[in-house]
């Protein structure tokens, strides 16, 4: 029997009067800036970065503003809930006019099913200065073990964050297209599509860079056990 681990997650989403249009990085913005003395919701101490898995997620789902919270990140949230009236973006405020918070509990890690996820917003994998030689990899077959070996990676690194050991070998094989994303004004290459994993990710979970900031963000879309 495989062991994976409980992972508690906290989805909270809020509506306002218009539709929001400023993108994701407007939204960490105005949480991390009137509620700075969380640093989950920023990963920042004095003006340096921490470098671990974000336990606070932004993200933008079906046109609407989601954050979640992992672990900590849920009492952060429910410190903040209702402490806005007004959220605002660059030169654009927006007057909310209703809020949710949804608590969830879910299996997070190895699993002896595999899963089938779909990326819900782009993957970014590939660090901006390995980008030429992912590209001058001579077959689609090595380009695709490359982002193998990288999900796993990716995998292993949110287990870390998470306190979770992995307790055997992680399986993975993916189905993507190269696309491209801009993140702090720099072009990356990044993916859309899916892959299937025996591990159980909960949903809305981000994987690989940016995760804190909407990227790479999964969804199950189904379970295959072989008896």
């Amino acid at each position: 029997m495989l062991v994976n681990m409980k992972l508690k997650t906290l989805e909270m989403t809020f509506r306002s009067t218009k539709e929001f249009k400023e993108n994701i990085l407007c939204t960490r913005g105005f949480f991390a800036t009137k509620f700075n003395e969380y640093v989950q919701l920023h990963n920042h101490i004095t003006d340096k970065l921490v470098y671990r898995y974000p336990t606070i997620q932004y993200k933008v789902i079906r046109n609407r503003p989601l954050i979640l919270g992992i672990n900590e990140g849920i009492d952060v949230l429910k410190e903040i809930f209702d402490d806005f009236d007004i959220v605002k973006l660059g030169d654009t405020e927006y007057e909310i006019i209703q809020r949710s918070m949804t608590i969830k509990k879910q299996e997070f890690g190895l699993s002896d099913k595999i899963h089938f996820y779909e990326f819900l917003t782009p993957w970014l994998p590939i660090k901006q200065e390995n980008h030429e030689k992912f590209l001058q990899l001579k077959t689609m077959e090595e380009q695709k073990e490359m982002l193998r070996r990288i999900l796993t990676g990716n995998l292993l690194s949110m287990s870390k964050g998470l306190n979770y050991t992995v307790p055997d070998l992680i399986k993975c094989d993916l189905d993507v297209k190269i696309t491209r994303s801009e993140y702090k004004d720099v072009n990356f290459l990044s993916f859309y599509g899916g892959f299937m994993a025996n591990f159980c990710i909960p949903k809305y979970m981000g994987i690989g860079k940016s995760a804190a900031m909407g990227k790479g963000t999964v969804q199950e879309i189904r379970v295959y056990r072989d008896n």
